[in-house]
Parts: C-alpha cells; structure tokens; sequence
C-alpha cells in the first residue's frame, strides 16, 4: 500500500510540473472546479497507464504523449497540434530525468550493494531527485517563454526563488548518501515523508508566488488604465470645450457680421475700421492656435500649449499635416499626454529657463515625435532605463513611460533618452505604413 501511495505521489508531482509547463504557452481555459476536475481524471488516467503498461515501454511512451496531449488541450488554450509538439517534449525531459536515475544508480551502486526495502529507499530517492530537477528545467522554461506575469519577477528575484528548489536537490542528494544507514522502518518513512514534503513546499511556493505575480500585474494593468482613462477624459473634455468655444464664437460672429453690415449702411467707416482691428485682434487669441488636420493631436496639443501658457512656460513646436497619421487615437493621446505632461511638470521646477521645443511631422515615411524640454533635478534610472522625469509620484510616471515603450514597441519604432546640460530629451521614430 505504501510503495502504491508513493507512486501516485510520483505520478502527481509529474502532472504538476507538466501543467506548469504547458501554462507557459498558452493560457488556462477554465477556472474553478473544472481544473480539479481535469486534474483527477488525468491522475488516475496516468496511474493506469504507468501500472497497466510497465512491461511495455514504447506504448507506455505513446500513450502518455497522447494523454498529455488531450488533457493539457482541454486544459490550456492552445492549438492540437501545438499540445501534441510540446507533450512530445514535456516526455522528452521526463525520459532525460529517468536517465538521469540510471546514472545516479550506476554513482551509488545500489544494485550490488544492497538489498531489500532499503534498496527500494533508494530507488524513491532518486525518483524525487528526478522529479525535483524536473521541476527546476520546467522553472527555467517558464523563464525563458513565460507571459508578462513572469516579467515582473526580476533575474535577482527568479534567484532567490530558485534557492528554495535548488536547496531541495541538495538535501535529496544528501538523503541518498545517507540512506544505505537507515536502520529501521520508520527512518526510511520519515525520509521519504521530508522528501517528498520538500517537493510539494516547491509547488506550493511556486503557486504562491505566482499568484502575488499574477495580481501585480492585475494591480499594473489596472493603473494604466486609470492613467489612460485620465489622459483620454482630459482630451475629450478640451475637445467638448473647444466644440462649446466654436458654437459661442459662430454666434458672435453672426452678431459681427451684423454689426458691420449696420455700420456699411450707414457709412460709418472709420468706426468700421475701428472694429473691424478689433474682431482681428481677437481672432490671434483663438483658443486652436495649432492645427494639424488631426482633431485628437489639435485637441492634446492645443490643451498642452495653453497650459504651458498659463505657467509660463516657452512652448516651440513644429508640426505638419498629420490627417492620414494611422496611430489609434488612444495610442496617440497615450504618447503625447505623457510627453506633455512630464515635460510641463519638469519645466515647473525651473528657476529661469522654462522651455518645451516639441516636435510631430510625417516626412520621409517616417512618424517622428520629439519632445526637449529644461528641468531641475535628477532623472531617475533603474537597471539601466529611464523610471522617471519626475520628482514626485515616481510609481505613476514610471507606468506612464513604460506605456509609451511599449506602444513605440507596438508599431515597430525606435527612441532614444537623452540628458544632458539639464536638457531632457525624448525622440520617437515610427514607420508611417505600421499600423495595428
């Protein structure tokens, strides 16, 4: 009975290291109690493979491949033929781990040394240290093919958390050089109780630390939007404005026209020179000083010029026609927003030369943002990228900048940071006929 409950744990701990390996490549299809569900019947599927088929190898092979391939499709949203290719491969590393015993067989020679249930403590040793390596290789290819989730674990943080497997293989292999000393019954089961314990503590903290993964990225993801909702409703709220702007300014000029005709009828034209000056004069303070034949780059532009007006602060630009620009309008308020709004905030430290020069032309095939702007501080780096050009609010802005990098990264374009002479420096470089 308990070499049969040893077996089923074996055969447990492979199912657990091939879902995680197959939960690299594609995501989960159901939640809940189905997964249970799918988990046990390919246990007991497994069980009865490896019990039913022990004498023989080559079908025993074809039919875990064909398992594996059925479950793991029902499990994870992948393609047939994508499941068959990597079940095909999770066996693979299973076969390499089984020669990996044989090896470790032939180290301690266990089958001319000893005998009975301490050889069979032996054998189970090394079954854990198979199964523990496994799940190492699996740990590994997660890093390497893993989605987003795993991105936010850093290399310094994936090597702590390789320490607690890596120090189960090492007090597996010490067990196996201890275990010809095992006396008793109970020593042996107590051994086999800590190994197989470590391994499940792996599992264990594996899915853990997974699942803070998974809701930093949620809580990430959830930030953006909020950033992006608060860059959008700015937007629309200038162009609401600039629309209520334009209705209020087409009735006066109704009234203007009126007024001038009045003043023809009666002959009055040096008071119609008068007025006429002062409706022109007027028309120079227009709310719309930049147009670029694009509603959603005037309506951001326009927005961030009179702001910068209004704190005294140098705006420069230089712009062309931009209506057959192929961005999406929120990518483009994305960029533009985030630009914008770091390099006023940067300009509100200065003491004396606040300056924004910004630039956003289509030429040569070519989409090309620029945005230099004077600042007061220190820009902050982390592991060798920009973090942030803001003193305050750091986490925010940071999440801002990536957004831009990866939409840059979304069409196929290039940047480059500078900062220099406490001049900040941001350049895109987007081919025009990229579009998503």
């Amino acid at each position: 009975m308990f070499y049969l409950m040893q077996s089923i744990l074996l055969v447990f701990i492979e199912i657990m290291c091939c879902k995680i390996f197959y939960e690299t490549f594609g995501k989960i299809r159901y939640k809940g109690w189905i997964n249970i569900i799918q988990f046990v019947l390919l246990l007991g599927s497994m069980c009865l493979i490896a019990f039913g088929f022990s004498d023989h190898f080559t079908i025993r092979q074809i039919a875990i491949v064909l398992m594996f391939s059925v479950f793991m499709l029902w499990h994870v949203k992948i393609s047939l033929k994508k499941s068959f290719v990597l079940a095909i491969l999770f066996d693979a590393l299973l076969l390499a781990m089984d020669y990996l015993i044989y090896l470790i067989n032939r180290w301690f020679s266990l089958g001319s040394e000893l005998l009975g249930w301490q050889y069979q403590v032996g054998q189970v040793l090394e079954s854990l240290l198979a199964k523990i390596v496994l799940f190492l290789f699996v740990l590994i290819i997660r890093k390497w093919f893993g989605k987003k989730s795993m991105e936010m674990l850093s290399d310094t943080e994936w090597l702590r958390f390789l320490f607690f497997p890596l120090f189960t293989i090492v007090a597996i292999s010490a067990m196996l050089s201890v275990f010809g000393y095992v006396q008793t019954v109970e020593q042996a089961n107590l051994l086999f109780v800590i190994a197989f314990g470590m391994i499940g503590m792996n599992i264990v903290v594996f899915y853990l630390i997974n699942d803070v993964v998974k809701r930093e990225v949620q809580m990430h993801e959830n930030k953006v939007l909020q950033i992006q909702a608060k860059n959008q409703l700015e937007i629309y709220r200038s162009i609401s404005e600039n629309f209520d702007n334009l209705k209020r300014r087409t009735h006066e000029f109704k009234n203007q026209i009126s007024c001038i005709e009045s003043l023809l009828e009666k002959k009055q034209y040096s008071k119609l020179e008068e007025y006429a000056k002062k409706i022109y004069g007027s028309l120079n303070n227009e709310p719309d000083a930049i147009n670029t034949n694009n509603v959603i780059v005037n309506a951001i532009l326009n927005t961030k010029y009179h702001e910068a007006d209004s704190k005294g602060i140098v705006f420069v630009f230089r712009v062309n026609d931009l209506s057959e620009l192929r961005l999406k309008d929120e990518d483009v308020v994305t960029i533009l927003a985030n630009l914008l709004n770091n390099a006023i905030e940067a300009c509100e430290t200065c003491d004396d030369q606040k300056v924004i020069k910004f630039k956003f032309v289509k030429e040569d095939d070519m989409i090309i943002i620029a945005v230099k702007n004077t600042f007061n501080y220190d820009v902050i780096y982390e592991n060798g990228e920009i973090k942030s050009t803001k003193t305050s609010n750091v986490d925010e802005h940071g999440v801002g900048i990536k957004n831009v990098l990866r939409i840059i990264g979304k069409y196929g374009g290039s940047y480059v940071i500078e900062d220099k002479n406490k001049e900040f420096f941001f350049s895109i470089i987007i081919p025009a006929s990229m579009q998503c």
